[in-house]
């Protein structure tokens, strides 16, 4: 991830920051902060390529994506 994926999401317009976390039993939740709708956007085609082109075959269930404003923050 570190040396493939998290370049390619640096790259997308208007990138801030990026979190991979581990939530246990298989589950892994990630997490991208954009400047703009724009550029998560692209992210999430960037991302999809990437996921089909190394990751898919490791992965038990398709990945999921959700996407909104930050309301809050800390």
């Amino acid at each position: 991830m570190d040396e493939g994926f998290v370049p390619l999401l640096r790259r997308a317009p208007g990138f801030v920051a990026y979190y991979w976390v581990d939530a246990g039993d298989g589950v892994m939740v990630s997490t991208s902060i954009f400047e703009d709708r724009s550029g998560a956007e692209e992210s999430i085609k960037r991302a999809a390529d990437f996921v089909r082109d190394n990751l898919a075959s490791l992965l038990p269930n398709r990945p999921q994506v959700t996407a909104g404003p930050v309301v809050a923050a800390g």
